[in-house]
């Protein structure tokens, strides 16, 4: 290893966030576990010698709270790493007024990353989001119903969220590599996980859940946490470019043609900092 970071992965109470966190705590990295669940988050920290913080992603409270403590307990971060997310069926407003799986899987995180973002330019550090290829079945982003109150199916809530976070890696990498930052996004693979154990769709409980798709589709967390480990191991610039979709450690090719629209980029970028304001 040729440097120690300081690596901060959200999600990492369970799944694929538990597994990166322990094959970056095996390679020698600090590793800081956030997640929302007390139990399992502490449960996955003491494992490992980390420090555990709680926040539920729901509560925009909480996040604010959140990077407070980052800020405060961290002289620097190295890495932050956005794996928090979820998928769920009827659809359901936060405490914040958000639907609730664009707030979890895109507003929430942004705003973290927001509000670490002098830490991070500080310590030139990488913003690492986990997504997938189901961005593909966004056919739009429209930014004047981000909240999906006219068009809700919780396909196309997941689905548009995912989208949303290629988006934000590339207006990241537009606005802050020159300051330092670098940016990547990537896709696990399907991961046998307790993602969608909270969904109340048919469809997406079976897919979750099924043990025979699991056994012959779905591979385990360790082999879906080796490219969050890689990323934020590795150098953005030598390992990997910054500003890129990433599949199995190479720039993936599947993916949604929205995801290249930098004026649609910059749009939710900047409604999302009116959201969050």
């Amino acid at each position: 290893m040729e440097e120690r970071k300081t690596i901060v992965i959200t999600g990492a109470s369970d799944g694929l966030g538990a597994a990166a966190a322990r094959q970056l705590h095996r390679a020698g990295h600090e590793v800081v576990v956030v997640g929302r669940s007390p139990h399992k988050t502490e449960a996955v920290a003491r494992e490992i010698g980390a420090d555990a913080h709680v926040a539920d992603f729901t509560r925009l409270g909480e996040v604010r709270r959140l990077a407070a403590d980052l800020n405060r307990a961290y002289p620097r971060i190295d890495v932050l790493a956005n794996n928090a997310g979820g998928v769920f069926g009827d659809p359901a407003k936060t405490v914040d007024g958000f639907e609730k799986t664009f707030q979890i899987n895109h507003l929430a995180p942004f705003l973290l990353t927001q509000l670490l973002m002098d830490q991070l330019i500080d310590s030139r550090a990488s913003v690492i989001q986990t997504t997938t290829l189901h961005g593909g079945m966004a056919r739009e982003v429209d930014i004047d119903d981000l909240n999906l109150d006219n068009n809700y199916d919780p396909l196309r809530a997941y689905g548009t969220a995912k989208l949303e976070n290629v988006l934000f890696t590339k207006e990241l990498h537009r606005r802050f590599h020159d300051q330092g930052v670098s940016a990547a996004a990537f896709y696990p693979g399907n991961v046998a996980t307790n993602f969608g154990s909270e969904t109340t769709s048919r469809l997406m409980k079976f897919l979750a859940t099924n043990r025979l798709l699991r056994a012959m589709v779905w591979s385990t967390p360790d082999r879906g946490a080796d490219q969050l480990a890689w990323l934020a191991g590795g150098r953005p610039g030598s390992d990997w470019k910054s500003g890129e979709f990433y599949v199995k450690r190479r720039p993936g090719r599947r993916l949604n043609k929205l995801a290249h629209d930098t004026d649609l980029a910059r749009r939710l970028w900047e409604r999302s900092e009116e959201l969050v304001a």
